[in-house]
């Protein structure tokens, strides 16, 4: 009887020994589960953040590079041979052979010009000038399509054309059949060696601006020319030198339409045909 009772007082003791131990032992285990847990949570979440750079790259990789149509001509003719020289003949007959403007990329712009002086001894003179210059635009990615900034340049063109001061019978009028836009700007500039006619055609074909500057007058007491025929055969030279362009870029003749569009189609200004004969537009 005493030894069951011993146990029994030292049964409880080891039962409370034994709870106290599980207790202690499931305490401990809970911080490291919450440790595991949140190395689990950081990890996930880079994760995420890798997989969505990941998609980021990949969507900008997908977009496609800005593009814009390109220009429909890639070259321009031969500036001396725009004009036949039949007109030639009949614009500027005492004409030698063109000048050619300087250019450092004839693809680009391109001038040429022609003066002539029909003396006719004590009864004056004659005096003619002619002067086409073209100028041809790429497509570009930042200006726009080459047909838009020729259209731009067309008007810039016409609005230079314009005489300063002192000048008189100022027309302007559109010019039919040449390229996709065109018009003249004529006027009369008296000046002391005699009243010049001034005409200028501004033409757009596509992505190339022709421009065409056309005067004459009498000198030395010859009669000024009539400024009606002056203007036609402007018109007419104009045509030809439209033609010109083309004929320069049409694939059925040996030539070859625009490539691919440009990083940049910022073109110089026209090639440089000014003639110290050519009346100025200061009175």
């Amino acid at each position: 009887m005493q030894l069951r009772a011993q146990r029994d007082q030292r049964d409880p003791q080891a039962k409370r020994a034994k709870r106290l131990t599980r207790v202690l032992v499931g305490a401990a285990a809970v911080p490291v589960m919450l440790v595991a847990a949140g190395c689990s949570s950081d990890s996930g979440s880079d994760d995420g953040k890798d997989k969505a750079a990941e998609e980021s790259a990949a969507s900008k990789s997908a977009s496609p590079s800005p593009t814009v149509k390109a220009a429909a001509y890639g070259k321009l003719p031969e500036p001396c041979s725009v004009v036949s020289k039949k007109t030639l003949d009949d614009l500027v007959p005492k004409a030698d052979s063109g000048k050619e403007g300087s250019s450092n990329d004839t693809a680009m712009r391109a001038g040429c010009s022609w003066d002539s002086l029909d003396d006719n001894g004590v009864k004056g003179s004659q005096f003619r000038w002619l002067s086409v210059s073209m100028l041809r635009f790429e497509s570009d990615v930042t200006r726009g399509e080459g047909e838009k900034l020729a259209h731009d340049y067309y008007l810039k063109q016409l609005k230079d054309a314009q005489p300063a001061q002192g000048a008189k019978s100022l027309k302007t009028a559109p010019v039919s059949r040449t390229g996709n836009e065109a018009s003249v700007v004529s006027y009369d500039l008296k000046k002391k060696e005699g009243t010049f006619k001034q005409q200028t055609v501004v033409a757009r074909v596509e992505n190339v601006v022709v421009t065409l500057d056309f005067n004459g007058a009498g000198l030395a007491g010859d009669k000024t020319p009539d400024a009606g025929d002056l203007v036609k055969d402007a018109q007419k030279a104009a045509k030809e030198a439209v033609a010109a362009v083309m004929k320069a870029n049409d694939t059925s003749a040996g030539g070859t339409p625009s490539g691919t569009p440009q990083g940049s189609g910022s073109p110089s200004k026209p090639a440089s045909e000014t003639s110290s004969k050519a009346p100025s537009k200061s009175s």
